[in-house]
């Protein structure tokens, strides 16, 4: 909600994908519902249905080529540089696009997913084309990887985009933009799950409350 406040008429709102991000759609539904004038770009397709049944609505890039903020879950959030690991949801290349279509990428988060270094509790999930997933994934493997195909209800999982997803787990990343760096370079990968220099805001829950970090010129502000 501290999110979701953040949010003023008129603008055009990233909604995100995931379990947190599902509350902040929820949120935004019910500001909409009060009287906020807002347009949204989904970050997947269950995102779409959920915001579209509640009124919120929807356009695409060929409208609204720039978006004033996007609200976003992660699976990990490096607390010295706002760097994130993020598609255990299955939606990371339509996360990607749209986080960087926006002028701001505001993360929410409860504290365990804030972590010193990434990778020490997450694997980076690494769409990739189907095709040949096998040579990919030995690539992979060649860049320190352990990379494992997901799958749902036994079968492999499938993107809205209809890729793969092997989640690769690294161990703790020492230079998080070197990996993304590689990962991009590497034959069959469409996108990896790291999202670096990306978010500008962090909202994180607490036991306390809720902690603001905020990413700008100087570094890393704590509000």
């Amino acid at each position: 909600m501290a999110a979701v406040a953040m949010v003023q008429d008129g603008m055009a709102v990233g909604l995100g994908t995931g379990s947190t991000a599902a509350f902040a759609i929820d949120g935004l539904i019910e500001r909409v519902r009060g009287g906020l004038n807002i347009v949204g770009i989904p970050t997947s397709e269950r995102s779409a249905k959920q915001a579209a049944d509640g009124g919120i609505t929807l356009v695409d890039f060929s409208t609204h080529p720039r978006l004033a903020l996007t609200i976003d879950g992660a699976d990990e959030i490096a607390e010295g540089s706002l760097a994130l690991i993020k598609g255990l949801g299955g939606a990371l290349l339509r996360e990607k696009i749209v986080a960087a279509a926006s002028d701001r990428l505001v993360i929410i988060a409860d504290a365990p997913k804030l972590v010193s270094s990434l990778g020490g509790t997450a694997p980076v999930p690494v769409e990739v084309v189907p095709f040949g997933w096998q040579t990919t994934a030995a690539r992979l493997t060649a860049l320190g990887a352990s990379p494992e195909l997901r799958k749902a209800d036994g079968a492999p999982f499938r993107t809205d985009g209809g890729n793969l997803i092997l989640d690769c787990h690294f161990g703790p990343i020492a230079d998080p933009a070197a990996l993304e760096a590689r990962l991009s370079q590497t034959i069959g990968v469409v996108e990896s799950g790291l999202f670096i220099g990306m978010a500008s805001t962090a909202l994180v829950a607490m036991p306390n409350g809720v902690l603001r970090l905020d990413r700008g010129s100087g570094g890393l502000e704590k509000a």
